[in-house]
């Protein structure tokens, strides 16, 4: 028996042994893409969301890290600025206690020597960083002086320049110096001038020695600041700042000069290819500019920070941000896979349907129940079937109605063709019409004038005056003629629309001069004289027409014409000027003149084109034509 039992054990294990493979491959068979729709929404919509997640905590994370970034930079900033302001109250504070002992200096009588060297020495004994004080008369002869301890002497000497004087003594003549020109205008605080590679060993404080406002400079009080004392102050502010940012502090001159920095910077000149930021290892925050205080020499603060030490923080917070919102996104997407399934049963449902309307088993089509989308589908299909014969014959009757409109506004376009060849004759019978009054009349007037003349004195003028005057009715005549053809040309040909208005208008003056013999000169800007559209070809006419009458009427000797773009209005368009000047007689432009033409149609030239004309009288003698349009 123990035997069977064994051989039934065997059997029962070799059996169960693929139940457990095939039991799983059927629960997860409903997650295959290829087999369910919903399976493969229900993958798409995971992927979607965890990659929204992934997005959103890496956005998350950035936007932590940059605020992060930028708080950083702006309290650096105003480290950087407040060094600077407490530097400025501290230099602020010595120019005023010179400025202070100038006062009191020109308010005594006493001149002595030794009074006033005691008096320079009570403000260095209670300023000792003014390692020097000297006054000096209003000619630059010093007067009195203090003297140096051994110490500070020591410490000049071996900063000191090879061409620099040693410390002026009593007698010296120290007119040359900058401090003593400087403070003879107002208190000043100023850079001394440095050796080669070498920092500032002080800095040089001047005030002119005036009792009251407005009274002569009785002389300039100057004094040397240490440099060890500004560098005590600036070592003093720098451990003041919040140390446990591990702050490095330069001080920068305003020629570039590193005065104070740490190794590596400290006398180093800075050039445009110097990165502060060391390739973005280190923040760097900058004081407000100092060009305009006269307390910080043209100094300016530099703080910087080590970049993975400021940032420390805000990498924390990423990581735990992007785990966070990370691990939610993923739930959401589990969450949407199930939610998958229960949305789209009712779709496969619908697909059902459709399928048996496409093959004829079905005419109409169940709408699902519900409000969601597959509802809204359904419904619409539905719809759909149910109204499709009243949209082909709804459009059938639109057809119709847009066949009507086609009609009526073909017709209308018909109308305004005609209307706008009407409107383009009229045109050209107005432009006829102005050139034939350019030219062809103003000749025949002359040559009318003429023949009238030889009629009147024909029986007083001898074979040659009656010559002279018919040569110059032919000329009259030829010079009409002239400038007929010069219009059938200018009608054929239009030199404005190919060379601009400026070479068009230069060309007429020059036939202007030939032809009377009169100054004529052109003034036009580049803009305006490449003008070459329409508008040119209208300025030109009046242009001409106005010469025209410059010609036979203002007895003139001379003409100019102006041609220039003026800006327009804040927001509007530039506009062109056109004006012709001529020295003549001059005349009232305002009685009308019947009979004559020339300032209608310069009048109606110039409303085609949209421009203002203006016709007045000079004072001194003339006329003055204004034409201006929108460029």
């Amino acid at each position: 028996m123990g035997e069977g039992a064994n051989s039934d054990e065997r059997h029962y294990a070799v059996t169960a042994r693929p139940r457990g493979p095939m039991r799983l491959r059927g629960l997860l068979r409903p997650l295959d893409p290829r087999r369910h729709l919903a399976a493969a929404i229900g993958w798409l919509v995971f992927a979607i969301v965890a990659l929204a997640a992934l997005a959103a905590a890496t956005l998350a994370a950035r936007e932590a890290e940059d605020r992060a970034l930028a708080d950083t930079q702006r309290l650096l900033a105003q480290f950087a600025t407040q060094t600077r302001q407490a530097l400025d109250t501290a230099l602020a504070t010595r120019r005023d206690v010179v400025q202070a002992a100038a006062t009191m200096i020109a308010l005594t009588d006493d001149r002595d020597a030794g009074s006033l060297r005691r008096r320079l020495q009570a403000v260095q004994a209670q300023f000792p960083e003014l390692v020097w004080l000297g006054l000096a008369d209003a000619r630059g002869r010093l007067l009195a002086g203090t003297a140096e301890s051994a110490t500070q002497t020591a410490t000049k000497a071996a900063d000191r320049p090879a061409d620099e004087p040693a410390d002026e003594q009593p007698g010296a003549e120290v007119a040359a110096r900058a401090w003593f020109r400087a403070g003879l205008r107002r208190p000043v605080l100023e850079d001394a001038q440095a050796g080669p590679g070498a920092g500032p060993r002080f800095a040089e404080i001047a005030a002119p020695v005036v009792a009251r406002a407005g009274a002569p400079v009785q002389g300039v009080l100057g004094a040397r600041l240490s440099w060890a004392w500004l560098d005590a102050q600036v070592a003093g502010l720098r451990q003041a700042l919040d140390t446990r940012r591990r702050l490095d502090l330069l001080l920068v001159a305003r020629d570039g000069r590193v005065l104070v920095g740490p190794p590596g910077w400290a006398g180093r000149r800075l050039g445009p290819a110097d990165d502060l930021g060391e390739g973005g290892r280190r923040l760097v925050g900058r004081s407000a500019s100092a060009a305009s205080s006269p307390d910080m020499l043209g100094w300016s603060v530099v703080v910087r920070q080590d970049r993975a030490s400021a940032l420390a923080a805000a990498h924390r917070v990423r990581r735990e941000v992007f785990g966070l919102v990370g691990l939610a996104g993923l739930a959401a997407a589990a969450a949407a896979v199930a939610a998958a399934w229960w949305l789209t049963r009712r779709l496969a449902r619908l697909a059902a349907e459709a399928q048996a309307v496409r093959l004829g088993q079905r005419r109409t089509l169940a709408a699902p129940e519900g409000r969601d989308e597959v509802a809204r589908i359904g419904a619409t299909l539905a719809a759909l079937v149910e109204h499709l014969q009243a949209e082909k014959q709804a459009l059938a009757t639109l057809n119709a109605e847009l066949d009507a409109r086609v009609a009526e506004r073909t017709a209308r376009i018909e109308r305004l063709a005609d209307e706008s060849r009407h409107a383009a004759v009229t045109r050209e019978r107005l432009r006829l019409a102005r050139a034939l009054h350019d030219t062809l009349a103003h000749s025949l007037m002359a040559l009318l004038t003429q023949i009238r003349l030889v009629r009147k004195l024909r029986l007083r003028l001898d074979g040659a005056a009656l010559d002279e005057e018919l040569g110059r009715a032919e000329a009259v005549a030829t010079s009409g003629l002239a400038e007929a053809r010069a219009a059938i040309a200018q009608m054929r040909h239009s030199g404005v629309r190919d060379d601009g208005l400026g070479p068009a208008l230069q060309a007429l003056l020059a036939r202007f001069r030939e032809r009377t013999g009169l100054a004529a000169t052109l003034q036009a800007d580049a803009a305006s004289a490449a003008l070459a559209d329409a508008r040119a070809e209208t300025v030109l006419r009046i242009v001409e027409e106005a010469l025209h009458n410059v010609e036979r009427h203002a007895q003139a000797r001379a003409v100019q014409v102006v041609l220039a773009t003026q800006p327009g209005a804040p927001g509007g368009a530039a506009r062109v000027s056109v004006e012709v000047v001529d020295d003549g007689v001059g005349f009232d432009p305002a009685p009308a003149r019947p009979g004559h033409y020339g300032l209608v149609g310069m009048r109606e030239q110039a409303a085609l084109i949209g421009a203002q004309l203006s016709l007045t009288r000079r004072d001194g003698g003339g006329t003055r034509l204004a034409l201006a349009f929108e460029a």
